[in-house]
């Protein structure tokens, strides 16, 4: 993963990402030496939110097939929510 430095966006701004961006979804920005932030192109983000929503789906689909689930009216939900607390 390419590094940009916060020096590199100060001095070309968001050439700098773009640069980052071109071979590769994405590039991390290092602020004093330390890794602090991660930016990628808008294509790979929205790839990895599908990822992220198809994991959710199949472990609830999981949860279901072994009958890990509760059957309940929103009241008795919230009394057992408030009773875990």
């Amino acid at each position: 993963m390419q590094q940009i430095t916060a020096n590199d966006l100060k001095t070309k701004g968001i050439a700098a990402i773009e640069a980052s961006l071109e071979n590769q979804p994405e590039a991390t920005i290092s602020v004093r030496g330390k890794d602090s932030f991660v930016v990628m192109d808008l294509a790979y983000y929205h790839y990895l939110r599908e990822c992220e929503l198809e994991a959710a789906l199949a472990e609830t689909r999981a949860n279901l097939n072994a009958g890990l689930f509760v059957i309940e009216s929103p009241e008795e939900h919230l009394k057992r929510l408030y009773q875990i607390k």
